[in-house]
């Protein structure tokens, strides 16, 4: 198994994970040119750790987007459910507690968390509204979500170059810095098939989230969904 299909079966989609791990990191810059830094920057800023909080940071692969948590002060439990990204992420930070877990049945305790937070995994989850409901259960009541994923650019011209580049130059791109080219086939084709803005605004007050908003990064290239639990 190369990539996963986008009916995204949890199998499949680690299997696909577990064979970019080692350089993951450095193709999502390569490919993103460079914008993923500031996308998690922002991240950062929107969950707004404070010392001695408690943070799920869902789909956290290596590990890498937990780091900015911990230097906050918080208490952060780093989960995923590709095995290879979390060997590779334990290599590199042993400190880590990094956790094997599925976004759609968490291993924790109802109200574990102050905050919740995945970026750019909730698009491979098999079932995203299953998914939006376990972080809703898993958090403190006061607790917040702050959820970042690839969307949909909202200026007509430049959606037409962003998608281009998707399905043209992307993949050659994967094929000059990863060892699994067609794992980038997949997520051009995941991110083209992802609900437009609004519509994920709306899965979130489904799952029971409110004061519900999203912030538009790189022109709607990602978006930054927020939400509170009352």
């Amino acid at each position: 198994m190369n990539r996963a299909s986008l009916d995204k079966q949890p199998h499949e989609v680690a299997s696909m994970f577990d064979k970019v791990a080692k350089n993951y990191d450095l193709t999502n810059d390569v490919i993103s040119l460079g914008q993923d830094r500031y996308w998690r920057k922002q991240v950062a800023a929107a969950v707004a750790a404070r010392p001695g909080e408690k943070v799920l940071d869902l789909a956290a692969g290596t590990g890498t987007s937990s780091l900015p948590f911990t230097r906050a002060g918080a208490f952060v439990v780093p989960c995923d459910f590709s095995l290879g990204m979390l060997t590779e992420g334990k290599k590199r930070n042993p400190w880590l507690p990094l956790t094997a877990g599925d976004a759609t049945k968490l291993p924790f305790q109802d109200g574990a968390f102050d905050a919740v937070t995945i970026s750019f995994g909730l698009r491979n989850v098999q079932d995203t509204d299953a998914a939006l409901r376990e972080l809703y259960r898993v958090t403190k009541p006061g607790g917040r979500v702050v959820i970042c994923e690839f969307s949909h650019p909202t200026w007509a011209p430049f959606r037409t170059v962003y998608e281009e580049y998707l399905m043209r130059a992307l993949p050659p791109l994967a094929r000059q810095v990863c060892s699994n080219p067609e794992a980038y086939e997949y997520l051009a084709e995941s991110i083209q098939s992802w609900p437009e803005q609004a519509e994920l605004a709306a899965m979130l007050q489904k799952a029971g989230w409110e004061k519900v908003a999203w912030r538009n990064l790189t022109g709607g290239v990602v978006a930054l969904h927020r939400g509170a639990k009352s």
